[in-house]
């Protein structure tokens, strides 16, 4: 699991990607690894999830590929089977996160007070994910529920884009942002995996920029 989040912090940003049609999954992947940012958090709010996970391991075995949207087990052992590399949910439920333990699922909940905070950390997890992130406070909120918690780290999604991305990951307690602004779903339904690249370049830019790469 260190070695999943070393990885995922090094992106800085994980695209939240609803597809459609499975048949984007492979020039997707490609334009994502072109644009320099091979991961993508595939959310299980279509009927295409599953298979274009698949296609996208298949294609890519090395690429980071996350399952997003994960609500029940059994979605959670179709992602794990179908080649995700871990499990992403919107919030935090008891049952599932249990079930992702005990299989050996890397799994981030989402989270967004301290009492899910501290289930959280009852199953041993060190990172949630903060969701929605702007609707629930930001950066001050995580601020002030990261001071008693120390030891965890945060990935906070929904309403992060190019505009605010650094101000969260200048925060220490932040280890990736999630976001959807570098694959929007007309682009992707539209076929212009071009455009995509070019979003994707430009996010991986402002984030390196950060690093000072």
């Amino acid at each position: 699991m260190k070695e999943l989040l070393k990885k995922i912090e090094e992106k800085g940003v994980l695209p939240v990607i609803k597809i459609q049609n499975a048949d984007d999954a492979e020039p997707l992947a490609a334009a994502l690894l072109a644009g320099g940012l091979p991961a993508a958090e595939i959310t299980f709010r279509t009927a295409a999830a599953e298979e274009a996970i698949a296609r996208m391991h298949k294609a890519y075995p090395k690429m980071l590929i996350g399952a997003g949207t994960v609500l029940t087990c059994e979605q959670a052992d179709r992602a794990m089977n179908a080649g995700a590399t871990f499990i992403v949910s919107p919030g935090l439920n008891p049952k599932v996160v249990g079930h992702c333990v005990e299989k050996g699922y890397p799994v981030i909940p989402g989270i967004c007070t301290p009492t899910e905070l501290e289930c959280a950390l009852g199953f041993g997890l060190e990172v949630v994910k903060f969701f929605p992130a702007e609707a629930a406070g930001g950066l001050p909120m995580i601020k002030a529920m990261s001071a008693p918690y120390g030891a965890v780290r945060f990935m906070p999604t929904g309403g992060i884009n190019q505009k605010n991305i650094l101000n969260y990951l200048s925060n220490p307690k932040v280890l990736c942002c999630g976001g959807s602004w570098m694959v929007p779903e007309d682009l992707l339904l539209a076929g212009d995996f071009a455009g995509i690249e070019a979003l994707v370049k430009e996010a991986v830019a402002l984030v390196q920029g950060r690093k000072g790469a």
